[in-house]
């Protein structure tokens, strides 16, 4: 396989570093990622400045751009040939709910899917990095079902979220289908001061789960199973479709 490898986190993020590592021996890999953290970044592109390319003594490229630029730039300018799969992660820190709306992860990911190639967001349920080696194990579980065309019933270009419990690979549940849950809106912003007594703003904490019931990302997580969301990027409320054009009549 031909996998692009990206993240949110940076290219010096130990999960970046672990996916490339297990992916490496059952793929030609190519890693393009920030130069420096982009969380929250979603699916932003860099249209108000010129981008740079640098590439670093591991091979790695690093852009000063977000990770939809990462992508984006990896598919129209670096990469001589159409990888066959996009991973994206491994994410400090989940990504469930309506949080995937947010997720630089998730964003590189899709950017991929957009065009046309399969693409898979991996995460952590956990920040801190701890159990690593075991999420990358799983991130490599799940792809080699992919070289093996597992998901093949999907779409020919699937878009999957996956995130995983930081657990022992021994001590994982098996990987359940799950829907995305519900959070409650975020927490208040937090007001602080600059050194020049002039107010400064931090957004503040996700708010807490409001779905979290059995078939949920939360759900399953919490039991200790590795979570796949398959997702999509359709907008569009079709059962409002209807009543606005009776509306619109």
């Amino acid at each position: 396989m031909k996998i692009l490898i990206s993240n949110d986190d940076g290219y010096l993020a130990p999960g970046l570093i672990a996916l490339a590592e297990v992916l490496a021996p059952i793929a030609d890999i190519v890693v393009v990622a920030p130069d420096s953290n982009r969380s929250g970044s979603s699916n932003s592109l860099t249209l108000d400045r010129p981008l740079s390319v640098y590439q670093a003594a591991n091979g790695f490229y690093f852009i000063n751009g977000t990770p939809s630029d990462c992508v984006h730039i990896a598919l129209t300018g670096i990469m001589t040939f159409r990888p066959d799969l996009i991973v994206s992660g491994i994410n400090q820190g989940q990504n469930m709910g309506d949080d995937t709306l947010y997720s630089g992860t998730v964003a590189a990911a899709t950017e991929g899917h957009l065009f046309g190639i399969p693409a898979i967001a991996f995460s952590q349920v956990d920040k801190g990095w701890a159990e690593i080696k075991s999420a990358a194990r799983v991130a490599r579980d799940i792809v080699e079902r992919c070289a093996e065309r597992r998901f093949e019933e999907l779409a020919e270009n699937f878009l999957l979220n996956v995130n995983i419990p930081n657990l022992p690979y021994e001590q994982l549940q098996p990987a359940v289908a799950t829907r995305l849950g519900k959070r409650h809106q975020s927490e208040a912003v937090i007001k602080t001061q600059d050194p020049s007594g002039r107010d400064i703003y931090w957004i503040g904490p996700s708010g807490s789960q409001k779905d979290a019931s059995e078939g949920t990302d939360f759900h399953a997580t919490a039991a200790g199973h590795v979570s796949i969301t398959p997702l999509q990027i359709d907008l569009t409320h079709n059962a409002q479709l209807a009543v606005l054009k009776k509306v619109l009549a």
